[in-house]
């Protein structure tokens, strides 16, 4: 099967982008890039160099001074892939609470979004990738040679979440799952710079009623249908 260079997975969260993605790249040999990490690097580093995170211009600047990096795993640690700032792997202190209560500000940035852009297009240019966000196929990499938009109903998002977060040992409850993804929902669609939504050309996928598998199989037949179209 001759493979797409770049394959680009938008939709909400948990909408399954994470799964397909990952579960793409592993069928294909190829780099799985969730591009919310770097918005998650560019919070770290902020937070690491103390700066304030309401001051929008000094976090832009930072983001465009900060190199990010996103290769293959490069420890055997359950990473699906590996994030460095400016060399130094930055991997498990992304998913530390403090980014998590800061990242959805950083990423709101205008001028944060503009630099990950051109951070994201120079690791696409490697090829043989999945590239798993929000505005991929809109904004990042309008070209991919494969789109993919990824739905499924609030509350099964919500549901999915939440079982997630328990096999994790947290304790948030479904409702506050589900108002938080609803808000999250509306932030994204709202936003002015690179609103969540599907690009004309992308293909969606409702993933509320099918399993991992099913998806699985579903991708793989797009991409063999576009080869031999």
């Amino acid at each position: 099967m001759s493979k797409p260079s770049v394959i680009a997975i938008d939709g909400p969260a948990a909408a399954g982008k994470t799964t397909l993605g990952h579960a793409l790249a592993q069928e294909l040999d190829y780099l799985y890039f969730d591009t919310g990490v770097m918005y998650r690097a560019v919070t770290l580093a902020a937070l690491e160099e103390s700066v304030d995170l309401v001051a929008e211009e000094r976090v832009a600047a930072l983001a465009r001074r900060i190199v990010i990096d996103v290769t293959e795993p490069t420890e055997a640690d359950g990473r699906l892939a590996t994030v460095c700032i400016d060399g130094r792997d930055v991997t498990h202190d992304l998913r530390s609470p403090t980014v998590d209560a800061n990242v959805s500000r950083v990423a709101a940035y205008p001028g944060v979004r503009e630099a990950m852009t051109h951070q994201q297009r120079r690791i696409a240019e490697r090829g043989q990738l999945v590239m798993v966000g929000r505005d991929i196929g809109t904004v990042v990499l309008p070209d991919a040679d494969l789109k993919l938009f990824l739905v499924a109903d609030v509350e099964t998002r919500a549901r999915r979440r939440h079982q997630e977060y328990s096999q994790q040992g947290r304790s948030d409850s479904y409702d506050d799952i589900l108002e938080s993804m609803q808000q999250r929902d509306r932030r994204d669609r709202e936003r002015e710079v690179a609103p969540l939504r599907a690009a004309p050309d992308a293909i969606r996928i409702d993933t509320s009623a099918q399993s991992t598998e099913e998806v699985l199989r579903l991708a793989l037949r797009l991409i063999e249908k576009i080869n031999g179209a």
